[in-house]
Formats: C-alpha cells, sequence, structure tokens
C-alpha cells in the first residue's frame, strides 16, 4: 500500500521481474481500506516520518492497530533524529531527491527512539523491542539511521 501512484508503479515492475504475487493498494495511513482484525502481522516502512502533524502521525499508528488480529504484530522503520547529518537541524526537514532532470524536496519528520516507543504505547501496542537497522554496528543505537520497531497488538 502506498499513497504515491509512481511507487505502486514501481512496486508491480519490481514484483513482476522476481515473479512476486501482490496485491497493491493506493491509500493514505491514516484511513487504511482494510476491515478491523484483517491481519496478523503488517510492515510499516518509512511511512510516519512523512506524516506531517502529531494528531496524524497518532491516527496512521491507530490504523495499524485497527486492521491487526488481536496478538497481531508489526515491523515500524522511521528515520533517526540522531543520526549524525541531523545533528544540527530541525526536527522536521526537507531532504532533496534527484531525479533524472530535477530536485523533490520530501517531508520527514524525525523521530528519536523513545518518542517513536510512546507513539506506539498511546497507540495500544506493547513494544517488543526497538533497534537500529542490520547495517549499522556502532556500539550506540542511538545514531543508527533508521530506527526500527517491533511492536504487538494487545489481546
Amino acid at each position: 500500500m502506498d499513497f504515491s501512484p509512481e511507487m505502486l508503479r514501481f512496486a508491480r515492475k519490481y514484483s513482476q521481474k522476481f515473479n512476486f504475487e501482490v496485491n497493491l493498494a493506493l491509500a493514505d495511513a491514516c484511513r487504511l481500506p482494510y476491515a478491523d482484525e484483517t491481519f496478523d502481522w503488517a510492515m510499516s516502512v518509512a511511512t510516519y516520518h512523512h506524516i506531517k502533524d502529531r494528531e496524524a502521525r497518532q491516527a496512521a499508528m491507530k490504523e495499524l492497530g485497527r486492521v491487526l488480529k488481536p496478538g497481531g504484530e508489526a515491523f515500524v522503520t522511521v528515520w533517526n533524529r540522531w543520526q549524525p547529518r541531523f545533528w544540527f537541524k530541525p526536527r522536521e526537514v526537507a531532504v532533496p531527491w534527484r531525479t533524472k532532470d530535477k530536485i523533490l524536496y520530501r517531508y520527514y519528520y524525525l523521530f528519536a527512539y523513545g518518542e517513536l516507543e510512546k507513539l506506539a504505547k498511546t497507540s495500544g501496542f506493547t513494544v517488543l523491542k526497538s533497534f537500529p537497522e542490520n547495517a549499522y554496528h556502532f556500539p550506540l543505537k542511538f545514531f543508527s539511521r533508521n530506527i526500527c520497531l517491533l511492536v504487538r497488538k494487545g489481546q
């Protein structure tokens, strides 16, 4: 699922290349097009850091909980506020992305570990694990590029 038709086009192309069967949906993370308690597991990769206000981020996280079955688990990733390239930047940034002929600026809200954990907990989840991405090998997790969270919906 993505709110970008272009990203869905890339996903379809990728799935065809590797012969994956997919069911793609154009939708907003704050209003998921699925019935309550549909999934045992879910992944939300690089989603919540693109949502502009706190209430909308909370609504999106609650939507994730709504579509999970009781005891269902989700894996969530966001960009980390404390990765070195953002140390002297504000919490909300516009990051340039280059295409073939132009530069696009994409909104990012940069999370800290505790803040993401609090968002999950106030949305009804139990945090099972909070950790940096596997490629990060420095002993202090707080400076990783991405924050990964494994959560479980209550029974």
